[in-house]
């Protein structure tokens, strides 16, 4: 298994409430990806890898592939807008979440297990989608994954 700096990958990362991933590549390097939240795709984040893999505590958090995926299609599902089956989805999940943010209380087990899989869902949809866009961070895979 690879590693950066001690950290070994993949690893995700939230950084100042973005999302980061350090994945090896072919070559025996890594890449570094951050979340775009206007486009839900993935931008470089070389310059992100010291903080991440040394600064660990404060605004930037380990995560766990699930939670990754989790925390990606909260924010994708909370800044973009379109039309189709995903955008179709993000919707729904608003709708799941409307009743216990508008009673200020926490997800019913049920409501909380729907939106866990319909997040999973689109992850795996739009990253399929980026990398038929050629998007070079896309990875549909990390949701499987998921704990």
């Amino acid at each position: 298994m690879a590693t950066v700096d001690g950290v070994e990958l993949p690893a995700y990362f939230e950084h100042y409430d973005t999302p980061v991933k350090l994945v090896a590549t072919p070559d025996g390097g890594y890449a570094a990806w951050r979340l775009d939240r206007s486009t839900g795709g993935w931008r470089s984040a070389e310059d992100l890898v010291d903080d991440v893999t040394g600064g660990v505590g404060g605004e930037i958090y380990v995560r766990s592939a699930g939670a990754f995926v989790q925390h990606v299609e909260q924010l994708r599902g909370r800044y973009l807008r379109g039309e189709g089956e995903i955008f179709a989805l993000y919707e729904t999940v608003r709708a799941l979440e409307a009743p216990a943010i508008a009673e200020r209380r926490p997800f019913t087990a049920e409501e909380a297990a729907l939106i866990k899989g319909i997040r999973r869902r689109t992850f795996v949809m739009f990253e399929e989608q980026l990398q038929r866009a050629g998007d070079p961070g896309a990875d549909p895979t990390i949701a499987s994954t998921d704990s």
